[in-house]
């Protein structure tokens, strides 16, 4: 039913009536008007709405909520203000069963559309924690009239919403951010300008390790020192608990990268500590590390079933980052050696490794291809390989590598479902069948999940 207006006819501003029939990659809902794909956010699978067009184009359009006819069964009231403005979460006005419901078929789906797979997802592992999760925080900022502006960006946009009680951050973080505003107003920081490349101070950012307690603030700047550091230690020290590192990270580049390469500790140590299945790990500022700590231990001890370890094998980890994977595992295994092409993962690893006191583990500097060259060169035939690729999926060589190496096994960890079963579809090809699949929540309220796979050999 239209509101007085002709499917064909629909343009910017007509209200339409439509039914939310699924959720998107992103957490939008969509509807068929006529046909036509409508996506609003904030809707739930059953709502029946008016949907108010703020865009229309020639094979979609994109409405807001202008009223709510009837509700979905699985929508409840949202616990934060910022949900709806801010990019981050997309779920908070569904109940979690829905959540995870969704974000199996989404895993399900890719696996059978992308990879034509025939094979069923396990349940998925929920999350006993639904907030204050994430063990980092990276607040964009803005000074205006000495008053400091912390949040995070509106959905698809660099717009700050101002929001430093965030629902997914740990209560240590919000204290911090009161810390920096003291300091901003009293030393009268500016803020960096995406438009004019001035301005010191461009991202506040925080880690935690929940396993320990210590928590490093790190200010992102736009320069190569910050004034009074004392001041803006002395304050950090009297607002968090835990706090053992502060840390100066200089970025002058025109970039959306957070991060630079330099960094400086003004006060602590040069990391913070934090322990997953029993193994202490250590992190700095740069460090790649699973936001929930929690999760990350699910996920992990799933990992380590998948690889079906004896105490005989030889385990490669062919994006091992700092260790976390493949350490978890090392006490199980014959022989562990990771290969990672970033020269400081691999130094972090190295550390990481003497610390657990183990002395079966190796970890070269080097891509995939050359890091197998060099474990031929040795004698080293790997029984099970890990692969835990970034978003964008293995590289296109990986898979020539594999197949060279020709491991038993390979559990393959993935943050995207859909370059997953892409991968999966190559592996295939080189005579490795997916025998199980698991999806676990590791981002609650977002629409993010984390797969893991069990591949087989094929003889």
């Amino acid at each position: 039913m239209c509101c007085g207006v002709m499917s064909v006819d629909l343009t910017k501003n007509d209200k339409i009536e439509l039914t939310i029939e699924a959720l998107t990659s992103e957490g939008s809902g969509v509807g068929r008007y006529n046909g036509l794909a409508v996506f609003v956010r904030g809707t739930v699978p059953q709502d029946k709405i008016i949907a108010h067009i703020i865009k229309r184009s020639k094979n979609y359009a994109i409405g807001i909520i202008d009223k709510i006819i009837s509700p979905s069964p699985e929508r409840i009231k949202s616990d934060c203000p910022y949900a709806m403005k801010c990019g981050g979460c997309s779920m908070r006005h569904m109940t979690y069963e829905e959540e995870l419901r969704y974000k199996k078929c989404r895993v399900q789906d890719a696996l059978n559309r992308i990879g034509h797979l025939d094979i069923e997802v396990d349940e998925i592992i929920g999350a006993d924690q639904l907030t204050h999760y994430r063990n980092k925080a990276q607040y964009p900022v803005e000074i205006s009239d000495g008053e400091l502006f912390a949040g995070f960006y509106a959905y698809k946009s660099h717009r700050i919403i101002p929001c430093t009680d965030c629902r997914l951050q740990p209560a240590e973080f919000e204290k911090g951010i009161l810390a920096f505003s003291k300091w901003i107003e009293a030393e009268n920081v500016t803020s960096y300008s995406e438009q004019t490349g001035k301005g010191l101070l461009r991202h506040i950012y925080f880690r935690k390790g929940f396993a320990t307690g210590e928590v490093m603030a790190c200010a992102v700047i736009n320069g190569n020192n910050i004034p009074n550091s004392e001041l803006l230690v002395s304050l950090l020290k009297e607002n968090i608990d835990g706090l053992v590192s502060v840390a100066v990270n200089i970025n002058r580049d025109n970039t959306n990268v957070i991060l630079g390469k330099d960094t400086h500790i003004i006060w602590g140590t040069k990391y913070i500590k934090d322990k997953l299945l029993g193994k202490t790990f250590l992190i700095s500022p740069n460090s790649f590390y699973q936001v929930n700590h929690d999760q990350c231990e699910k996920l992990y001890a799933r990992a380590k079933e998948y690889a079906r370890l004896t105490g005989n094998e030889t385990v490669l980890d062919l994006y091992c980052g700092v260790g976390t994977i493949g350490l978890t595992m090392a006490d199980e295994v014959k022989q562990l050696v990771g290969i990672e092409i970033v020269p400081q993962a691999i130094e972090n690893a190295k550390e990481n490794a003497g610390i657990n006191h183990i002395n079966n583990a190796q970890f070269i500097c080097a891509d995939a291809p050359k890091g197998a060259e060099l474990l031929k060169q040795q004698g080293i035939n790997p029984d099970v390989i890990i692969l835990d690729p970034p978003r964008k999926g293995c590289d296109a060589s990986l898979f020539d590598t594999v197949e060279q190496l020709c491991p038993e096994r390979i559990v393959y960890v993935s943050c995207d479902s859909a370059t997953l079963a892409r991968d999966l579809a190559i592996l295939r090809q080189k005579r490795y069948e997916t025998k199980k699949v698991t999806a676990v929540d590791m981002f609650p309220r977002t629409p993010h999940v984390e797969v893991c796979v069990q591949l087989q050999l094929i003889r």
